[in-house]
């Protein structure tokens, strides 16, 4: 004869770990996000986004600041899929871009609120990396 306990662990609804519950949520917004905001770096609905850029980049880069925009569009799109086909190496290439937005923002010399978010968001896409250590490709 079963025990209650055994009998209850047997009908109980199938849960997901807490863990697996942040990894989906850091992999959907580190997915969602950066598509997002690389699509709007061709209409600057949400900002111009060229009022972010250091003049040290453009001299780097010697294009057009819009220009170089859409370049960071292509790159933040590529990062979101990256994220969604194997989110532990997208993780890694969207924590180290947004490591070159703080750095462009701090020789900018402005917008330091933005650069401590993005500060913020670097270390949840690193604890996305973490996370999807423990996944495997059929289940992440």
């Amino acid at each position: 004869m079963k025990s209650a306990s055994a009998m209850r662990a047997h009908h109980a609804p199938a849960t997901v770990s807490p863990a697996r519950q942040a990894f989906l949520l850091l992999r959907t917004v580190f997915t969602v996000a950066p598509i997002l905001f690389g699509l709007d770096k061709f209409t600057n609905i949400l900002t111009h986004w060229t009022m972010y850029l250091a003049p040290q980049a453009t001299a780097i880069v010697p294009l057009p600041a819009q220009t170089f925009m859409y370049i960071v569009g292509v790159v933040e799109i590529i990062a979101g899929v990256a994220v969604a086909v194997r989110p532990k190496y997208g993780s890694l290439i969207v924590a180290a871009w947004l490591a070159g937005i703080i750095i462009n923002l701090l020789l900018l010399g402005s917008f330091y609120d933005v650069a401590l978010r993005d500060f913020g968001l670097l270390v949840g896409a690193l604890a996305l990396n973490r996370l999807s250590a423990g996944t495997s490709r059929t289940t992440a």
